[in-house]
This record gives C-alpha cells, structure tokens and sequence, in this order.
C-alpha cells in the first residue's frame, strides 16, 4: 500500500479546527495520520513531500461548474474542465445539468461520470436537474438521477418559476437528502437586461437587472423551505438584502445554505463602463454596498460557500454587441487566488478561507470531503500563499479564454494536488490527463 508523507507545512482543517505545524501521513486512499512537525520519525517505504513555507489544506470543492460536455465539447469538456480545476487546486467538482442533452436521464449522469473516470484526475459530482430539460413544467425523474450518481438538483441557469413544482422537488429531495441548488431570478422583473439596474445602465443605455428580481425567489424559495422542511441552496447570491434574507432565515433554523463567486466578491458593475463581456455574467455585477454586503456575509459565515460558477463559452459568443453576448466567465483557475487576496489584506483569516472554499462546500451538499481528519478521504492541496503569477491566456487550461481577469497579478497557488491519495499535480505540473 503506497504512503506518502507530507511535511514541514502548515496544516489547516476546518472540520477539526486543526491548523498549525503538522505533517500528514497518507497511506492508500485515505489520511493515516497527523503529527506534530517530525513527529512521524523514519517511515519505511513512503514517498515523501516537502511543503516548506506552504499550506496543508482539504482539496477545494466547487459547487457550481459547467463543464459543457456533452453538447458544447467546443467551450469546455470534462477533460480540461478537470485539467483547470487541478490548477486550481481543486479535488471535487460539482457540474451542473444544462448541458445538451440536459442531465434529466440516469443515462446523461453515467456519461458523465464515465468521462470524469476517463479523465482521471479530479472527482466530478453530476448535478441532475429538477424538471425536463429545465423546462420548469414537469419534474425529472429525481430518485433515478439520484442512484445513478447525481447529488444535487438544479434548473440552473433557469428560475424554477413554479412554486407548486418546487414545493414538490423539496419534498422529493427530502426523502433522497439532497439539497436544490437555485437560479434565483424573476425573469419578469429582470425582462432580459444584460447587467445590474442602475444609474450606470441607464448611462451606458443597457437594459438592467434590478437587485429585485433576485430578492424575491430568494424570499420565496426560503419559505418553502420553512414549510416543506427541504434543503435549499441559493446559487452565486449578489444583492445585500439577499444576504440577510438567508442571515435570518439561518437564525430561524430553515435549511439554507448560499454560495458567493469570487467575482461578485471583487468586481462592481464598474467593471462594465468599456462594454467589457468578459465582465457580462448572471447575476450580474452589482453596486459597491451589494459587494460590502457579500464581504460582511463572507466574513461572518453567513455565507457556506465560494463557487466558481465556472461557465467557459467561445470567443465568438463573447465578441458580440453587449447586450447579445453570453452570460458567463472563467472561475477554476483563479477563484482560490482572488480569496487569498482577503487572507492576505487581513479581512478573513486563512481558516475562513479554506472552509469557504472546501468544507462549507463539502458540508452544504452533504459530500464526503473538505476534511484532512484520520480515515478521510485524501484529497489534499498544497497551497503557496505567497506565489505571485499572473494569469494569462497562454496558461489558460479551459478549451475557452473568457476572463475578466487575464493580465491580473494573482497571489496564491496550488503547487500540489493529491485525490484519493494520489498525486495528480506536483510542482505545478498536472501528472496526467
């Protein structure tokens, strides 16, 4: 049985609330051991890491990704999905069903997870959706979704407008304990806009989405909740008062759980003053006190979760009049640098950072993941937080280059990735896939 020991690093968990000089000893699939720094002594037959100056950490689970495939193996598949995810320090991914054919079949679920076995490298969790082909009128066949791998549900991209079928889905998913993960807009209060609702759309003559029209399917999706007893997920949340609607209805004891983009956390609809599409994404970027909000909720745990919302499109869907353009950008490679941005200006603390972005995940949907406690899973990063790098078109591993940040100097890099005990990236060089 292979062994592998990782040493000298800074070992941070959140399940345990462990963080300190730890090594960790691996052997086969799962965490052996945790010791005090040289506590293991002389281990026969292992292979050892050294993670001087780096941290220890769970691997990072990402919630919400599109990896296109099949149907649009132009954009992304779940190859290079997985080759950018690695660089990103990510052990699971979670993918969601708009793809073509929608994943609403057991069929659609087992290609997918076939090709993420292909792949090799990553763990790729499919995401079934709620009603067929995300049409919002008849609920998907969720117990077969379920036992063919799916571990969540969502119409994403889609509202589930219907509230008597979303009270059905949450009753459903109840019995199979998974959680709805929600697209939350009014599609008849955001009428087609193209980026946030205010002054600055109305100066640069684009139709807006107002705040709104997130507001009120979060409201309304948090009292089924309440009343069906269902766990539900709001997807990319964006406005302030969002954010207290799920602070409150945490303090009630509803289950609910949020994930924030990193780039709802670090650009304002500002972003959009040049008619930048790389900056076009739904929702969409809003004001500075929306972003305040999401800083607060964020630091204060209100917020379980930071997910890429990694949606690749080509440059042609991009290259288009604003308003035509694709919703949608890049996220797997540059989410965990854009968080250690916050670790390193003193606004959360490493720990917060590592449960936003692995535990609070792997707990909001119930997967076996984000711990580095004895028995679990190994699924590790090794992250350098004082690498700097730039992110550029050139190191870019998704099939599409849609990014608001390409040229941006990054802080924080994975340098090594391990799952289920293997190592699938050293160094920074993925080891295959």
């Amino acid at each position: 049985m292979n062994k592998i020991l990782i040493k000298n690093g800074y070992l941070i968990d959140p399940k345990t609330q462990r963080e300190g000089n730890f090594d960790l000893l691996i052997e086969g699939k799962a965490v052996k051991a945790i010791e005090k720094r040289g506590g293991f002594g002389k281990i026969e037959n292992c292979e050892v890491l050294d993670a001087a100056d780096r941290w220890i950490v769970p691997g990072l689970v990402d919630l919400h990704v599109h990896l296109r495939e099949p149907g649009f193996e132009w954009k992304e598949t779940v190859l290079t999905g997985s080759r950018a995810a690695v660089l990103g320090g990510y052990t699971t991914l979670c993918c969601m069903p708009n793809t073509s054919p929608v994943n609403d079949t057991a069929q659609v679920t087992e290609f997918i997870r076939e090709k993420a076995r292909a792949a090799n490298l990553c763990r790729v969790l499919p995401i079934g959706a709620v009603s067929l082909g995300s049409k919002g009128k008849q609920m998907a066949p969720l117990s077969e979704l379920r036992k063919a791998g799916c571990v969540a549900f969502s119409d994403d991209g889609e509202p589930i407008y219907d509230a008597g079928l979303m009270r059905r889905a949450l009753e459903w998913c109840r019995m199979l304990d998974a959680p709805i993960s929600c697209h939350e807009e009014d599609k008849s209060l955001t009428c087609g806009g193209c980026m946030n609702e205010s002054a600055l759309s109305l100066r640069l003559g684009l139709r807006g989405m107002p705040s709104v029209g997130e507001d009120v399917m979060v409201a309304r999706d948090i009292e089924l909740a309440r009343y069906t007893k269902g766990r539900v997920h709001i997807c990319h949340i964006s406005t302030a008062r969002s954010i207290e609607l799920v602070r409150r209805a945490k303090n009630d004891g509803f289950r609910v759980t949020c994930e924030v983009t990193p780039h709802h956390l670090t650009l304002t609809e500002d972003r959009i003053e040049q008619y930048d599409t790389n900056a076009k994404m739904s929702p969409p970027l809003r004001e500075e006190g929306d972003v305040a909000a999401l800083v607060e909720g964020l630091k204060d745990g209100t917020i379980d979760a930071i997910a890429s919302d990694h949606a690749p499109h080509e440059l042609d869907s991009k290259q288009k009049e604003f308003s035509e353009a694709t919703f949608g950008i890049l996220g797997l490679q540059t989410s965990l640098s854009l968080i250690m941005g916050f670790v390193a200006s003193k606004k959360i603390s490493p720990m917060r950072a590592i449960d936003a972005l692995s535990t609070g995940p792997a707990r909001s949907f119930g997967l076996e993941a984000g711990s580095l406690a004895p028995g679990c899973p190994a699924d590790i990063a090794v992250i350098d937080p004082e690498k700097s790098w730039s992110f550029v078109k050139e190191g870019v591993a998704s099939l599409s280059k849609n990014s608001p940040y390409l040229g941006t100097k990054m802080l924080g890099m994975a340098t090594e990735v391990l799952v289920g005990g293997r190592m699938v990236m050293r160094s920074g060089e993925i080891l295959n896939g």
